[in-house]
């Protein structure tokens, strides 16, 4: 019997190699996305129904077990389990079918963190072949039921590795930066308009300086510390920096890496709350860059914002320069401003100098006069002409898949998929609400607001009923407060469509729109928040 338990199992262990491969692989891909941090993935496998098919699997396969003990059978039991591990096998297969909006990065560290993997793997087969009869088979059998823990597990163990892989790295970029005395590093963070205003930025300082500007969304200490080591050139005179936050103190993290001179903190307000908890708590994550600067330094705050206008109050160590639509009063002003389906145009003037110019852009927005104002306050600070910022300004291009405009046959799209919370999905509303035609909107709703986040998505259904004329909703069980906002708003029920996918809704855009109509992508939400 012991012969035939072996070969059992040495069938079980070959139909389960494409499970624990392409489900593990899988497991990686999420564990990337929550940025290797097992705690993030641990809230993914809470809020995720990708599993359930594993659940089932394992209580059918428990059942199986019990009756195996009862009346052991070699023949029948191993049947069994070859049958099961081939079922799971074919589900694995199917799950990664499944094109990914973005795909895994083989990164050296996600092949260490996958090779920890497989030997959990291995460890746990070679474990099993100690136990007697049908055990053995269920532990091999099951054990793929168990891949999003050994995932979770081998990135605890690689976690003191990676953390002495990265220190390297960073203290490369820390002796690098130091040796640059003449360098001068602008930081920039905010719950919204940090990206945009660092593009902006750039532009600006581009007409008079040799800048490097940290690319997309390289936001994070390891980011910003390959940008230093692998682009930071002698030539360079300016270094912009985009800080993120997901959880306190981050921000120090990176100030403490680059050392910022001047500081520009574009907004607060409720995002990752399910990581900070409060906007009381992102407020003070969000100060740590002006803390940071030093006495000769300067930080620039947006005003209009409350949040900014009491941290503003409360600084002390570094002069304070503040911009604002709504609230007049600092060096520049912005005036004359006109949003048309072209651009956007308005009238900059420097009350110190009194000097003012007319200025044109391709960006969409009155949000976005604003973020030119926090970028050229910068710029009048470092020396630049009012000319020289006219000049930028004109040269400014909207940032991929935040609030981009692109005509496709006669039909206006908006693409604002980059992320969505809910100052700026009220900022892409009012550019919507500018343009003439039916305007439709295809959104999954917000994310990451922690328990606030039902809430801001029920208002933001609210708010588009009372602009669009159709919306789709982008996952059935995640869209249901902005459904129920959208009905409340006043829209009717054959106005709002639900899909599972947004190759879904894109399908039925097809057929939904006609030329002159408008159309506004309202986030994309990634991979690991598909429901």
């Amino acid at each position: 019997m012991m012969v035939l338990v072996i070969f059992w199992w040495l069938a079980a262990a070959i139909l389960s190699i494409p499970a624990i491969l392409w489900r593990g692989r899988y497991f990686l891909h999420m564990m990337q996305l929550e940025g290797y941090r097992p705690e993030r993935y641990g809230r993914w496998m809470k809020r995720t129904s990708s599993n359930l098919w594993e659940r089932w699997a394992a209580g059918l396969w428990g059942v199986w077990l019990l009756a195996g003990l009862v009346s052991w059978n070699a023949t029948r039991q191993g049947v069994g389990w070859i049958l099961l591990t081939l079922a799971l096998s074919l589900l694995a297969w199917r799950g990664v079918r499944t094109p990914a909006k973005k795909p895994l990065v083989w990164t050296p560290r996600a092949k260490r963190l996958y090779a920890c993997y497989l030997g959990a793997n291995a460890v746990m087969w070679i474990a099993s072949l100690a136990l007697d009869g049908s055990w053995s088979l269920a532990v091999l059998a099951l054990n793929p039921v168990a891949e999003p823990l050994w995932m979770m597990g081998a990135a605890a163990c690689m976690a003191p590795l990676e953390r002495r892989i990265n220190s390297g790295f960073l203290r490369a970029a820390a002796e690098k930066l130091r040796r640059r005395e003449d360098l001068i590093v602008v930081g920039i963070t905010g719950s919204y308009g940090k990206t945009s205003t660092k593009f902006i930025l750039g532009t600006l300082l581009a007409q008079k300086f040799n800048v490097l500007v940290t690319p997309d969304s390289y936001n994070t200490p390891m980011g910003v510390c390959r940008v230093i080591n692998e682009r930071l050139k002698p030539e360079h005179e300016l270094f912009v920096v985009e800080m993120g936050a997901r959880q306190p103190g981050d921000i120090r993290e990176l100030a403490d890496l680059v050392r910022p001179r001047i500081g520009i903190l574009t907004a607060v307000g409720p995002s990752h709350l399910d990581t900070f908890g409060s906007v009381d708590a992102v407020a003070k994550t969000k100060y740590e860059l002006i803390e940071s600067l030093p006495g000769d330094g300067l930080g620039v705050m947006n005003m209009d914002n409350a949040y900014c206008r009491d941290l503003a109050d409360q600084t002390r160590h570094v002069p304070i320069e503040g911009y604002g639509l709504e609230t007049p009063g600092w060096r520049l002003a912005a005036s004359d401003i006109r949003v048309s389906e072209g651009g956007t145009s308005f009238r900059l003037e420097d009350r110190q100098t009194g000097e003012s110019v007319r200025c044109q852009t391709d960006l969409l927005g009155r949000h976005q006069v604003l973020n030119i104002l926090g970028a050229a306050t910068v710029a009048r600070h470092l020396g630049l002409s009012m000319r020289q910022i006219a000049a930028g300004i004109r040269q400014l291009r909207p940032v991929p898949h935040r609030l981009q405009l692109i005509r496709s046959g006669g039909v206006y799209v908006i693409d604002d998929a980059f992320n969505a919370n809910p100052a700026g999905t009220e900022v892409a509303l009012e550019v919507l609400a500018g343009f003439s035609g039916r305007k439709v909107v295809i959104t999954p709703g917000m994310v990451e607001l922690g328990g606030e986040e039902d809430r801001y998505n029920r208002a933001f259904g609210r708010r588009m009923a009372r602009v669009c004329d159709h919306v789709i909703l982008v996952g059935p069980d995640r869209t249901r407060p902005i459904a129920l906002g959208l009905r409340e708003g006043g829209l009717a029920e054959d106005r709002i469509t639900v899909v599972k996918s947004l190759e879904e809704a894109t399908r039925l855009l097809q057929t939904l729109v006609r030329p002159g109509d408008v159309v506004l992508f309202e986030n994309d939400l990634p991979d690991n928040y598909s429901r």
